[in-house]
């Protein structure tokens, strides 16, 4: 398995993987998640250099992708994480855990303090995630704890502290 920065050629099958990946129990395809991707993409908290696709095969098979967020009062720029998406038939292959060491790996190269993200509050502490709200980091809904996550990186500083702000298309949702 390759993980690689996303290029133009990827887009539809990004978009496919995340209808796939967050469908309904019902079949009814994740649109909300492939829905918001695509607005990111136009959106000007989107960072080319941090939305990363895992190959195999030729085939993309997951994706993730973190966009310009900040935190308290002087909008201190931040990363949001989110959508992170696998392929169905490929759940579970480790795609989504390469993904997520390569997408911290790159945001702590590129000197970002600290990636935040709404998800599973049992799956994403194995990536160092931890509560955001104990770090001084407010959700935009308080009913988000346990599930509102802090991943700390080199640059990061205890002053990073207040109110999170996803990229518009998020706060659309």
């Amino acid at each position: 398995m390759l993980i690689r920065r996303e290029i133009p050629a990827d887009t539809e099958v990004v978009r496919a993987i995340h209808l796939a990946a967050f469908a309904r129990e019902d079949g009814t395809p994740g649109t909300v998640e492939a829905n918001l991707v695509d607005e990111l993409r136009v959106d000007a908290g989107w960072i080319n250099a941090l939305s990363w696709v895992a190959v195999e095969d030729d085939n993309v098979i997951g994706h993730v992708v973190c966009t310009r967020a900040t935190v308290g009062p002087d909008a201190l720029p931040v990363l949001g994480l989110g959508p992170l998406g696998v392929r169905p038939d490929r759940q579970r292959s480790g795609a989504g855990k390469a993904l997520m060491h390569a997408i911290i790996g790159a945001a702590d190269a590129l000197g970002e303090p600290a990636i935040v993200l709404l998800g599973h509050p049992t799956y994403y502490p194995r990536f160092g995630f931890q509560p955001a709200v104990p770090a001084g980091i407010v959700p935009p809904d308080p009913g988000w704890e346990p599930a509102f996550q802090l991943r700390t990186l080199t640059t990061y500083a205890a002053t990073l502290r207040g109110d999170f702000v996803y990229a518009e298309p998020f706060r659309r949702l």
